[in-house]
């Protein structure tokens, strides 16, 4: 009997085939309204980033995920850590075009634009951090250089860092503080 059930199937599906209910033509599918993405990774939105790039908007279900860590070196340089989830970067030379969790990331030091990466590491040179708190950004660009965003807010985190002199100032010298009495060390003596 099981070869009955092989002829059923294979009829079954010739009648889904002839009657237009397997896919193709059906009008379930809704067509992209104006100013949608005509490919199925997310939708054009109106928004844009500072430089005029359109905002993907993708559900949160479905949207890439960065994280920045940001720890002092030595030199006085940073070095910046990604991590991603849901996320690959892409190559040099990668088509311009937007796949699902596939692009760049920009990286900006108080709102100016450092660098693209298509990795999750960075060294921030120490000339460029001046003295102070600095806020660094990490955001997500498909390769077709649209922000990915969810809810209209791009796919982003940020990370504080302070930068201080390299020579102590007054405040952190004992011999300089008023009122402070400093003592050698025996064995200076």
């Amino acid at each position: 009997m099981s070869w009955t059930r092989g002829v059923l199937a294979v009829l079954a599906v010739c009648v889904l085939l002839l009657t237009g209910s397997a896919g193709c033509g059906s009008g379930d599918v809704e067509e992209p309204e104006a100013g949608d993405s005509a490919t199925p990774v997310g939708k054009l939105i109106d928004a844009t980033d500072e430089e005029g790039r359109r905002y993907r908007e993708v559900d949160a279900e479905h949207a890439p995920e960065i994280g920045i860590e940001v720890q002092p070196e030595a030199d006085d340089s940073w070095d910046v850590r990604l991590t991603v989830r849901g996320f690959r970067f892409s190559p040099d030379g990668t088509e311009a075009k937007a796949v699902a969790g596939r692009g760049v990331a920009h990286l900006f030091l108080d709102g100016d634009l450092l660098t693209r990466l298509r990795g999750p590491h960075y060294r921030i040179p120490a000339g460029l951090v001046p003295r102070g708190t600095h806020q660094v950004t990490v955001r997500l660009y498909a390769d077709d250089d649209t922000v990915w965003a969810v809810d209209g807010e791009p796919v982003e985190n940020t990370a504080d860092i302070t930068a201080s002199d390299a020579e102590p100032t007054g405040a952190t010298r004992p011999e300089e503080i008023e009122g402070l009495t400093v003592t050698e060390p025996a064995a200076d003596r």
